[in-house]
């Protein structure tokens, strides 16, 4: 376990926000560790759209806007202290987006497990997610990616900030 590698798991939303501020709060100080928020994409459902340049458009919008919320989560990390050179962002693109250029790709099972997949690749010690704001009847019924991560993670430390 490398314990100054530390991989933020990010969609954008609020609690997301919340981890890489904490993160930049807790390591922000030290120019030692490796800091990466990776993103996952969730492409919008074909099913949705009446025509495939309607889902790709929108398949593009959100592309576009998940790229600049890593970029600005970087900046935070970044402003709060981190090296340039010690802070980097990820975008795993769906397997399934019309969009998709990379040759690695996430087939779109389990959000969670892709985020271990880069904790494990990537060689990082800890593993950051926000708590998804959800009832605990949705919880149980559907679980949570935070949640998840704190059940499969193995030979990492997982923080959840809420």
């Amino acid at each position: 376990m490398n314990t100054d590698k530390i991989l933020i798991a990010y969609d954008g939303s609020d609690n997301a926000q919340r981890s890489v501020a904490y993160v930049a709060a807790m390591v922000g100080h030290d120019g030692t560790r490796q800091v990466d928020v990776a993103a996952i994409e969730r492409p919008a459902d074909r099913d949705l759209f009446a025509d495939d340049a309607a889902w790709k458009a929108e398949c593009q919008r959100r592309n576009a806007a998940m790229r600049d919320a890593l970029a600005q989560a970087r900046a935070m990390l970044v402003a709060a202290g981190i090296p340039d050179g010690k802070v980097g962002t990820r975008f795993v693109e769906s397997c399934r987006s019309p969009l998709r250029e990379a040759t690695e790709c996430s087939i779109g099972t389990s959000i969670a497990l892709e985020v271990l997949r880069l904790a494990e690749e990537g060689g990082y010690g800890t593993v950051v997610v926000g708590r998804r704001g959800v009832s605990k009847q949705e919880e149980f019924l559907f679980g949570s990616v935070s949640t998840k991560i704190i059940h499969a993670a193995k030979g990492l430390a997982v923080w959840v900030v809420a």
